[in-house]
């Protein structure tokens, strides 16, 4: 140690910081994680449109629960994949809030959406205002998650 010179000291700091940023950029969720939340978001859009009240009620009480308890071992980032498993420093503490906020945007979004619709006399308004923004999660979601991050400095 004593051969370092500050200025090696200086580059191995600077390698390990750039390695540490890499690593936090990967953190997020897992793929399937986004697809699930996609399928139950069409299943509750059917549901709503198709079923009575009362089952589309109980439905998205049990479809909240079921993301509770799943984004409870999944929402702070560090597993988005079986190999690697960082700190919670590296994944940053505003991760659950950044993937709650989304998704709260997301469901205004979809009730903007069904009561336009609905408004213009579309059948199964719930439905049409659910598969865009199922789309948007199953294929953007670890994208959006990401950008979000990165706005937020989390």
């Amino acid at each position: 140690m004593a051969d370092i010179t500050p200025e090696q000291a200086g580059i191995a700091l600077e390698a390990a910081e750039r390695a540490r940023h890499q690593v936090a950029e990967e953190v997020g969720l897992p793929r399937g994680y986004w697809w699930s939340m996609a399928a139950g978001w069409i299943l509750l859009g059917v549901l709503g449109s198709l079923a009575s009240p009362w089952l589309a009620g109980a439905a998205t009480l049990a479809f909240g629960m079921g993301h509770a308890v799943l984004a409870s071992r999944l929402l702070d980032g560090r597993r988005r994949t079986g190999q690697v498993r960082v700190s919670r420093t590296v994944a940053g503490r505003r991760v659950p809030l950044i993937v709650i906020g989304m998704l709260l945007v997301l469901v205004v979004v979809t009730i903007a959406a069904a009561l336009a619709l609905d408004a213009d006399g579309a059948e199964h308004a719930g439905i049409w205002a659910a598969v865009p923004v199922a789309a948007v999660i199953g294929f953007g979601g670890p994208e959006m998650l990401r950008v979000l991050r990165r706005w937020a400095r989390a």
